[in-house]
């Protein structure tokens, strides 16, 4: 039987980004994903109520998220990555495959809140969830390193 792995569904095609695109993954490495695990897509955005497409929001230094308008998003981010902890809890995930750098999902780093394209390091709201409960978080430069763990 194959461990479960929760993905974040931008990766598996699902237009669920905030600009209303995906992040499709290449057919030869969801291939070898699906050879080593049973994936189970989750969008921690849209599962804390936000729509598709949104605003960009990003974390600020103060660790708020905050859209580029300037609304306050923390109790949207923070339920949505509740939700998706419920499913890879019930789903019995162990480990995920988040985007990198989103303010969710990001596990390595994340944009610094200026809305400028400036990348810093730190975690997404669900990556650091993830990490606390005991969820092995991976984005998608790490796959090779995931599959040999």
């Amino acid at each position: 039987m194959k461990s479960k792995l929760l993905v974040s569904a931008c990766l598996l095609g699902i237009c669920c980004r905030y600009d209303g695109k995906h992040n499709l993954l290449s057919q030869q490495t969801l291939e070898k994903l699906k050879d080593h695990y049973e994936l189970i897509p989750a969008c921690p955005e849209q599962l804390g109520g936000l729509s598709t497409p949104r605003l960009p929001a990003e974390i600020q230094e103060n660790g708020q998220v905050m859209r580029e308008d300037g609304k306050d998003m923390n109790s949207e981010f923070l339920r949505g990555a509740n939700e998706a902890y419920k499913i890879a809890k019930f789903s019995e995930c162990k480990t995920a495959l988040l985007k990198s750098n989103s303010p969710s999902c990001g596990n390595k780093k994340v944009y610094n809140g200026s809305f400028e394209g400036v990348l810093v390091a730190g975690k997404g709201v669900t990556a650091k969830l993830f990490e606390k409960k005991g969820i092995k978080v991976y984005n998608e430069e790490q796959i090779i390193k995931l599959i040999k763990e």
